[in-house]
């Protein structure tokens, strides 16, 4: 391998290592400061008094587009859209990162969905065991079509440059 893709392999990962430092926060602590004293006291809080867990397990949305739906109805206020985006949004540079980490950039559209899903369901599932958020399968939902549209992007991204190197190379060969 050449320097220079070690080099840049080396920055996407020091990059996807900063974004999933920054998705954590966001999505566990909601732009609210937390250390890990708080979050050992909620685990501590709930592994004593499982009831606590339940509750809070209860009071979540396992009803597929139910929220998704309550939003696009109510698309009134700041906190209705940035639901819906911000969860699109939040994993589209979890797929191209996970396009740009694999070898030869061979990732394939079901891992993406399936490391996408199970990255969001870990998110969701530690919001529950924290308490410190709600489970709903509508963020998995958006956050896995966000995973997927990274995805989608940084394919069509590499294709089209392909595209161009092509033309450019037939443009060489009518010119000589």
């Amino acid at each position: 391998m050449k320097k220079t893709n070690i080099m840049n392999r080396s920055i996407v990962l020091a990059l996807f290592i900063f974004y999933m430092y920054g998705i954590v926060r966001i999505i566990l602590f909601k732009f609210r400061w937390r250390d890990t004293d708080f979050l050992m006291h909620q685990l501590e809080r709930n592994f004593w008094n499982p009831d606590i867990l339940i509750n809070h397990l209860q009071r979540g949305n396992f009803i597929p587009f139910k929220t998704i739906f309550i939003n696009i109805n109510n698309l009134s206020g700041w906190h209705d859209l940035s639901n819906l985006l911000g969860n699109i949004v939040a994993l589209i540079p979890f797929g191209i990162f996970l396009v740009l980490l694999s070898k030869n950039k061979g990732t394939k559209f079901k891992g993406v969905l399936a490391f996408s899903l199970s990255l969001s369901l870990c998110l969701e599932s530690l919001q529950v065991v924290f308490t410190i958020g709600s489970f709903d399968v509508d963020d998995l939902i958006l956050n896995t079509a966000g995973g997927l549209l990274g995805y989608c992007a940084i394919k069509l991204y590499d294709k089209s440059r392909v595209n161009m190197r092509s033309i450019d190379q037939k443009r060489d060969v009518v010119q000589k």
